[in-house]
C-alpha cells in the first residue's frame, strides 16, 4: 500500500493526527507514516509523496527544511498539527487541533495544485526566455491581500478583523448577503470569511451564490461558526467552504488560516495573468492564441523532462473536431474557421493554470496535464469536449447553428518515454474504437 501513498505522516504517536490519518485514507488521501524525521527523509526520497502532515510533538526546528530537501526537485506541501501558527516556521498551514480529513484533504490539494501551478510557471518563462519573452508577474500582486468579511459582527469577528488588519490585510465588512454581494461584483477579494448564525443560513446563500458565478468561483470561502451546534463538516465542504473555523478556534491562527488561503490565490491568479499575457503574442496561434505545435513539442519536452525528475506523472490529451454533416456544411462556408477563436478561447479558460493548450492542426487541438494520471486526463479532455458541444456556433443566413462535437485521445507517459512519442501515443488513441 505504501507505493500508493499520497501523504506522508510524521508522528512520533497515533494519539494526536491517527484519526486524521485514517480519514484520509477513507477519502484516498493514502497515508504512509514515518516514527522519526530520517525516516521521514528516506520515505520522501523514494517515493513520490504529494504532501507531509507533522504531529507538532515530533517537529523539530529544522524538521521542516529537512523533508522539503528531501522531496527535492518537488515542493512538499507541509501541514502542522498541534501547534499555534506563530510557533511553527516553513510549514504551509498550522492547526491546533487535527482538522476534519475533507477539510485536510482539501487544503492539502489546494497547496499540492499551487506548488505544481508554481513548478509550470518557471518551464514556461525557460520555454518564452529561450525566444526572447520575460514572463513577468502582475504588478498588483504585491498590494495587500483583501478580505471580504460577511455578517453581523460580534466581539470574535472584530477580534478575528483586527488580526487581519495587523497582518497587512484590507478587510471589507457586509453585514448582510445583500451587500456582500454588491461588493463581491464591484471588488476583486483575495478570500472571504462568512459569520455563521445559528442555522448558517446566510452564510450558506453566499457560499452557493459564489459557486454559481464563474468570476467568484475560486475564490476561497472560510466559515466562521457562530456556536457549538452540530454541523455537518462534510456538507460543509461540499458545498464549496475551504476551511472552517470553529468558537474554539484562537482568532489569530484563524487570521493565519485565511492569509495562507487568501495569498495562495493571488498567486494563483497572478501566475494565470502572467501566462494568459502571451496570448496575443506573434509566437502562438494567430486565431486561437494557443501554444503552435513547434511550441508545444519544445515546451512538452521540458515538462516531460521536469516529470520524470520530480517523480510526477504526466499526461497528454489529443481532441479532434468529429467529422458531423453539420461541421461538414460549416467547413465549406468557412464557418468553422470563424469559429475557431471562440473554440480555442474555451479550450483556454477550460484547463487548469498549469495546463499546456495547444493547436496542432486546423481542427487538433492538444492539451498537456502534469501531474495527472491517463484517466483523470481522459475525464478532463472529455469535459472540455462537452461544454465546447454545448455551444452552438453561427452557420450563417438561412443554416441552423451548428455545434462541434469532438474526438478524444489519452496517453500518460511511461518510463523512458520521450514527449513526442507520448504525443503520438496520444494521437494513436484518437482512432482506438476498442475503449
Amino acid at each position: 500500500m505504501a507505493f500508493d501513498a499520497r501523504v506522508l505522516i510524521l508522528a512520533a504517536h497515533d494519539a494526536r493526527i491517527g484519526q486524521l490519518a485514517a480519514g484520509l485514507d477513507a477519502l484516498g488521501w493514502t497515508t504512509v507514516t514515518a516514527r522519526d524525521v530520517g525516516s521521514a527523509e528516506a520515505t520522501l526520497q523514494d517515493l513520490p509523496l504529494e504532501a507531509a502532515v507533522i504531529d507538532f510533538d515530533s517537529l523539530t526546528p529544522d524538521a521542516a527544511v529537512r523533508l522539503r530537501a528531501a522531496a527535492q526537485p518537488r515542493r512538499l506541501p507541509i501541514m502542522v498539527v498541534g501547534a499555534a501558527p506563530d510557533s511553527v516556521e516553513g510549514a504551509d498551514v498550522a492547526m491546533s487541533v487535527p482538522p476534519h480529513p475533507a477539510q485536510a484533504a482539501l487544503r492539502l490539494e489546494q497547496l499540492g495544485r499551487a506548488a505544481i501551478a508554481e513548478e509550470e510557471f518557471h518551464l514556461r518563462v525557460a520555454t518564452f526566455g529561450l525566444r526572447g519573452i520575460s514572463l513577468a508577474a502582475d504588478p498588483g500582486a504585491a498590494a495587500p491581500l483583501r478580505i471580504l468579511a460577511a455578517g453581523v459582527a460580534d466581539r470574535r469577528f472584530l477580534a478575528l478583523s483586527n488580526a487581519l488588519t495587523s497582518a497587512g490585510a484590507e478587510v471589507v465588512a457586509a453585514p448582510t448577503p445583500y451587500t456582500a454581494f454588491d461588493y463581491l461584483h464591484e471588488t476583486l477579494f483575495d478570500a472571504a470569511i462568512l459569520w455563521g448564525t445559528k442555522d448558517h443560513t446566510p452564510a450558506l446563500s453566499i457560499a452557493a451564490g459564489m459557486k454559481r458565478n464563474t468570476r467568484l468561483y475560486h475564490i476561497p470561502l472560510m466559515l466562521y461558526l457562530r456556536g457549538t451546534d452540530e454541523i455537518s463538516l462534510n456538507e460543509l465542504f461540499n458545498r464549496g467552504f475551504a476551511d472552517v473555523a470553529s468558537t474554539e478556534t484562537p482568532e489569530q491562527e484563524t487570521a493565519e488560516r485565511v492569509l495562507a488561503m487568501a495569498g495562495a490565490h493571488r498567486r494563483h491568479l497572478t501566475i494565470r495573468r502572467a501566462l494568459d499575457s502571451v496570448r496575443s503574442l506573434d509566437l502562438m496561434d494567430a486565431s486561437t492564441g494557443l501554444f503552435t505545435p513547434e511550441l508545444f513539442a519544445a515546451h512538452l519536452g521540458r515538462v516531460a523532462e521536469a516529470s520524470r525528475v520530480r517523480k510526477r506523472p504526466l499526461s497528454v490529451c489529443v481532441l479532434r473536431v468529429r467529422e458531423t454533416e453539420p461541421v461538414t456544411w460549416a467547413r465549406q462556408g468557412g464557418w468553422l474557421d470563424r469559429a475557431m477563436p471562440q473554440i480555442g478561447a474555451m479550450v483556454s479558460r477550460l484547463v487548469r493554470v498549469e495546463d499546456t493548450p495547444a493547436r496542432l492542426a486546423k481542427e487538433v487541438f492538444a492539451l498537456a496535464l502534469p501531474a495527472t494520471r491517463g484517466e483523470a486526463a481522459r475525464l478532463a479532455a472529455e469535459r472540455i469536449a462537452a461544454v465546447i458541444g454545448c455551444t452552438a456556433f453561427d452557420a450563417g443566413p438561412d443554416r441552423s447553428p451548428f455545434v462541434a462535437e469532438f474526438d478524444v485521445g489519452a496517453a500518460e507517459m511511461r518510463p523512458g518515454e520521450s514527449a513526442g512519442a507520448l504525443l503520438e501515443r496520444a494521437s494513436a488513441d484518437l482512432f482506438d474504437k476498442t475503449r
